[in-house]
């Protein structure tokens, strides 16, 4: 991918006032959940500051995040389906940008906004751990810290997915509409068809796999223990599910009038 093109995406995203909300609902809302979970009661226990005690904080962070991802899905289909509204992306061929050329640059928009947005709960562990926890010991702050690497390809994962949904649909209501209900209904509907050994294999549930539940085993004592994969056996999965929508986003666009 050429510099230009970063750059031309870039000139794009920057000013546009709906991607600074989008960011700005994601970054308030996680810094107030994570701000007031100590607060939260277990066994009629408050967390307190035990909530923010390093190494256990790190995957608390992360799922906490894992959440608002849909939010960055969301920015991302708005990013692409005004590409075929304002006719932008038609201009760029005619440019002469190849159709590979635009697909890449809307996949650096997707690094750039997953790398800033794993940064940022990075940044929040190491906040809320050092000002909030009872001690904060050196050795064990960075334990599992890798949680956030987890977080940053499930971030790319559900970026990637609704960019496929941009490109198949086009119309940014209905494919905001068809992201959703595929994420959050679809797949799941179809998760409690299958057994354990073949649905934790669906996207779906391969992304969540990277930021599991804390405390999931406790709660398994009550509604039964599923099958789901380890964040380190989601990995590879998960990278080869984002190259699939990445494939499947530039054969759309390849076969498909502008």
């Amino acid at each position: 991918m050429t510099p230009s093109l970063l750059r031309v995406e870039l000139r794009k995203l920057l000013p546009y006032k709906t991607a600074w909300v989008i960011l700005a609902i994601f970054a308030a809302l996680l810094f107030l959940i994570l701000h007031i979970s100590s607060n939260v009661t277990i066994n009629g226990q408050t967390a307190g500051p035990s909530f923010y005690e390093f190494p256990g904080l790190w995957p608390k962070v992360t799922y906490v995040a894992s959440y608002f991802n849909l939010l960055l899905g969301i920015l991302i289909v708005i990013a692409v389906t005004d590409e075929f509204t304002f006719r932008t992306l038609r201009q760029q061929i005619i440019d002469g940008y190849t159709r590979a050329d635009v697909v890449q640059a809307k996949y650096s928009v997707v690094l750039l906004l997953g790398f800033a947005c794993a940064l940022y709960v990075f940044v929040l562990g190491l906040f809320f751990g050092i000002t909030r926890a009872t001690e904060v010991p050196f050795s064990k702050m960075y334990v599992d810290a890798e949680a956030v690497l987890y977080y940053l390809v499930q971030a790319i994962g559900y970026m990637s997915l609704a960019m496929l949904f941009g490109f198949l649909i086009k119309k940014s209501g209905l494919a905001i509409l068809a992201f959703l209900i595929y994420a959050k209904i679809l797949e799941p509907i179809i998760h409690y068809q299958l057994p354990d050994h073949i649905d934790k294999y669906f996207p779906m549930k391969v992304l969540s796999s990277l930021t599991p539940m804390p405390g999931k085993e406790m709660f398994e004592m009550v509604t039964g223990a599923s099958e789901a994969l380890t964040p380190m056996h989601a990995l590879l999965p998960a990278v080869l599910y984002i190259g699939l929508f990445s494939f499947l986003s530039y054969f759309l666009l390849r076969f498909r009038d502008l």
